[in-house]
């Protein structure tokens, strides 16, 4: 409730149509964690209490949270979500106006005034009150804006016709709203992961559990498989041999797609500095330049909002189609990869082998990660790593910025080269942290 009442200065500090005085208002969602509902009543409390008329959406998917914080007006809106974390977690995420991620400096204005030296608002008169409206309705629009999204399939027929799709939902936030979406846009649909109990979000299922979807669509037959998160703002995918397609793989065949249809604006596509060489490889064949940017979909949204590029995302699943959304949004980035295969006549497991993946060795040493990225010992075995690799490989360590954790990352094209260097500097790292 606090950091409801902390977030209204900072988010609808001054709220007006047509020059006359009015309530700011918020849109609010969530995911199925049982916390959810408690946490949106403190919420709801906090928004209300500060003058905020509130519309609920209830549990829907964060990406739809953005989409109607514009459609529908409102000053912010607000998501309850832990996103692929297990249901014992869960989180509070901000949206400005039209839907946009919050600038580093307006949360922290916003955790200033949680601070205990910090200066509460006035309080509302009762007359002030926000009021408080179910808005569920809603979700309708959303499905509306991802089915307008999508090109006519061939022949004029729905652009997902003649397809067999598993979707799995991950128990979460697009249980509903993703199976309906892919049946409104002609596919066949068989759903798993799409019963919610409060309790089973993300539990063996979605796009961190991958196997289960793989087994599903080989059963079933399916032409692909979906996998979301828990708040459906990412997407994996599965072939019909039950192989899977990472983030790049997925923006590889957007990427194309786009560029043959004369729509990828600079032929330029976004990706953080987890991008796979191998997805480098392809677009440098495809005349698609490629921009990096530091790990972190917010990262990759600046880099396209500032150089008006379209198309962007991450390795995990994480896909801006900027034009459609302002985040990422699996519901939206599947639909567009099935559409872009079906229109092309050819099957995911042939769109999933326009790039070649190189092998990447990741391992995540737990310590001082201060202390090992100031010692020169490091330094030093770094560059000579990135000197034994030469062209055919690269070197990343990067610093988490939530935990204490060096994350190592080597990708060459041989898998046991990969594996020996990545350990080497694993080594290297314990050593300097010590």
């Amino acid at each position: 409730m606090d950091l409801a009442v902390a977030a209204v200065p900072v988010l609808a500090p001054a709220a007006t149509v047509s020059g006359a005085a009015r309530r700011p208002v918020a849109v609010i969602g969530r995911d199925s964690r049982a916390s959810g509902d408690f946490l949106e009543a403190a919420v709801v409390a906090g928004l209300a209490s500060s003058g905020v008329d509130v519309l609920r959406l209830g549990v829907i998917p964060t990406p739809a949270v953005a989409y109607l914080t514009g459609a529908l007006n409102a000053d912010f809106g607000v998501v309850l979500s832990a996103s692929h974390n297990p249901a014992a977690d869960n989180g509070i995420k901000f949206f400005g106006r039209a839907g946009v991620k919050l600038p580093d400096e307006a949360e922290d204005a916003i955790e200033a005034r949680l601070l205990p030296a910090a200066t509460g608002s006035a309080p509302v008169s009762a007359n002030g009150f926000g009021r408080v409206t179910d808005a569920y309705s809603a979700h309708e629009t959303y499905l509306d804006h991802l089915l307008a999204s999508l090109p006519a399939g061939p022949a004029g027929q729905p652009p997902l016709q003649g397809l067999r799709v598993v979707v799995d939902c991950a128990h979460g936030a697009a249980y509903s709203i993703g199976p309906r979406a892919l049946r409104r846009a002609g596919a066949e649909v068989i759903a798993i992961g799409a019963a919610p109990d409060g309790l089973n979000i993300n539990a063996g299922v979605g796009s961190t559990h991958l196997d289960t979807l793989a087994a599903a669509v080989i059963e079933h037959g399916a032409d692909a498989g979906l996998a979301f998160d828990g708040d459906a703002d990412r997407c994996l995918a599965i072939d019909g041999d039950g192989q899977p397609l990472d983030g790049d793989q997925i923006l590889a065949v957007l990427a194309a797609q786009l560029k043959r249809a004369n729509q990828l604006v600079g032929d330029t596509v976004v990706v953080t500095v987890m991008s796979n060489l191998g997805f480098h490889d392809a677009m440098r064949e495809s005349g698609i330049t490629v921009i990096e940017t530091p790990v972190g979909d917010k990262h990759v949204y600046a880099a396209m909002r500032d150089g008006g590029f379209i198309l962007g995302g991450e390795q995990s699943g994480h896909i801006i189609q900027m034009g459609h959304a302002t985040t990422g949004d699996g519901v939206l980035t599947g639909l567009h990869l099935l559409a872009a295969v079906n229109r092309i006549g050819v099957p995911v497991s042939a769109a999933g082998k326009m790039m070649t993946r190189y092998p990447q060795v990741l391992i995540n040493v737990r310590g001082n990660k201060d202390r090992a990225m100031a010692d020169p010992a490091l330094a030093q075995a770094v560059s000579a790593a990135k000197s034994t690799l030469g062209d055919t490989g690269r070197v990343l360590l990067r610093p988490s910025g939530t935990e204490p954790v060096i994350r190592v990352m080597v990708e060459t094209r041989q898998h046991d080269v990969a594996e020996q260097v990545a350990g080497q500097l694993a080594d290297a790292v314990r050593l300097a942290m010590s």
